[in-house]
């Protein structure tokens, strides 16, 4: 192989890949672009189910927006707020969110992050390299942390390598 070029399609929204052979003949590769951000719509789970797996786990905001992330549409077809996700939740006589009946054994992904200093980007990095332990109760909702994880050294490591490969004007970039 002697080089690759690549151009988008953006009618059919694809990745046109031209590989040029080192013997002279060319080869066209068409990939399908996914839209980053999307969650599949084939596997959208309904506002109900979604709503039931969720409930007493998240504050009503929180619920939003993972039902807004997850593109679960409320009856009318509208986004979900606060309101439409309480009156939901009251509707199927789901529990409301009590923070004090945490166990405290878990945190969300962005208090984790908070907590060592990084942006919820990296915190997330480690989650899918598998570096901070991490579970969702449905594809789309919250990242969940267990607290003992935040002082394993495998993640302290982790999280100091992140920390090092900020730009030496950081703080700038904060302001």
């Amino acid at each position: 192989m002697s080089e690759i070029v690549c151009d988008l399609d953006k009618n059919t929204n694809e990745a046109v890949l031209l590989i040029h052979w080192t013997g002279g003949r060319h080869t066209e590769v068409r990939v399908a672009r996914v839209k980053t951000g999307r969650y599949p719509g084939d596997m959208a789970p309904t506002a109900v189910d979604a709503l039931r797996k969720l409930a007493g786990r998240w504050p009503d905001r929180e619920l939003a927006v993972s039902l807004n992330r997850m593109r679960c549409k409320t009856g009318d077809g509208e986004t979900w707020t606060t309101v439409r996700v309480r009156e939901m939740r009251e509707r199927l006589g789901l529990p409301d969110y009590d923070p004090a009946s945490s166990d405290g054994q878990m945190i969300s992904l962005a208090k984790a992050a908070d907590h060592f200093g990084i942006c919820v980007g990296s915190a997330k990095s480690l989650v899918l390299k598998g570096i901070l332990p991490a579970t969702q109760a449905i594809k789309g909702s919250q990242w969940l942390v267990p607290v003992e994880a935040l002082s394993s050294e495998t993640v302290r490591i982790a999280v100091q390598r992140a920390i090092e490969r900020r730009p030496k004007n950081y703080i700038d970039y904060q302001y």
